[in-house]
């Protein structure tokens, strides 16, 4: 039996896929949750127009994503904390602070999207970061952590 998700299923496939399931699977329990619709003909054709525009869209939210993170690396981004004796920060720097930091240069990062890679940051120094701004692209921003 074919179905198109509605939502996405872990194991099974992500919304708005065209999927092959036993009959039982998704006559019983996909189709009546509301997790799927039966792949008719017509439902088949409409999917495919769908896959197209969204094809469409997908490559122009790609293409953004690619200048923004171009965009940020170019960047420099520093984050003020309190400094106390030998460098160390009062409390330590995250992601809450990076997401803030890199908002008042003008580009909105959401900051789940945001990984330090040593976490966590204590001290005054350089130090990296991934951003993931589309599921394509991942892109490793650098900035720095000074005294106030």
């Amino acid at each position: 039996m074919e179905v198109i998700l509605k939502k996405d299923i872990e194991g099974l496939g992500e919304k708005n896929e065209l999927v092959v399931v036993k009959d039982g699977y998704g006559r019983n329990y996909l189709i009546p949750q509301g997790f799927a619709i039966m792949a008719t003909p017509s439902m088949k054709k409409m999917y495919a127009e769908n896959q197209r525009q969204r094809a469409h869209k997908e490559a122009q939210i790609l293409e953004e994503a690619r200048s923004l993170a171009t965009k940020l690396t170019e960047m420099a981004i520093k984050i003020g904390a309190k400094v106390g004796e030998g460098g160390k920060i009062f409390g330590s720097v995250n992601t809450i602070q990076l997401a803030e930091a890199i908002s008042a240069l003008g580009v909105e990062v959401d900051r789940k999207d945001i990984k330090i890679k040593e976490e966590p940051i204590r001290s005054v120094g350089k130090y990296e970061a991934e951003v993931k701004f589309h599921k394509e692209v991942v892109e490793t921003i650098q900035f720095e952590v000074v005294g106030e």
